[in-house]
Order: structure tokens, then sequence, then C-alpha cells
């Protein structure tokens, strides 16, 4: 399991390095982000404007929600647990 579930004793610094950066991406922003804004922030090439490519990002941010890490909004932005 690449992300592990979120528990007492593990931190995000056990994350591989670009779901380290999707993260720390959503964590460093005003508020919630849209998984659009969360590429842009991470850069790395990755041509958002394109739906072939923000998909497999957005997959990739659903991973840390499903493990407790992050928060999805019913409006479908990202935040950080509480």
């Amino acid at each position: 399991m690449l992300i592990p579930h979120r528990d007492p004793g593990v931190e995000e610094d056990s994350f591989p390095w670009d779901y380290h950066r999707l993260t720390a991406a959503v964590r460093q922003a005003a508020g919630p982000v849209m998984g659009r804004e969360v590429g842009e922030a991470v850069g790395g090439g990755v041509n958002v404007s394109l739906k072939a490519k923000l998909e497999p990002l957005r997959s990739k941010q659903v991973r840390p929600v499903d493990r407790g890490w992050l928060r999805k909004l019913p409006d479908g932005r990202f935040t950080t647990r509480l």
C-alpha cells in the first residue's frame, strides 16, 4: 500500500514523493482547492487543461482521502483533515 492509513505514529514523510507533493499542496492552500488547482501547484509538466491528464491526478488525490489524510468536500474540493 503506497499510502498508509492515518494512524498515530504514521507520518506523511512515509508517502512516495508524488503523493507527498499533492498533500503538501492541499495543506499550503489558503482554503479548499479543486483538483485542477492542486495540479497547477505541483506542476511537473502536467497539462491540467487536458482531461486525460487531469483524471489520473484526481485519482491520486482521492487515495489520501480514502486513507484519512485529506478530506473531499461534496463540491469536489480537497481540504485538510482536522
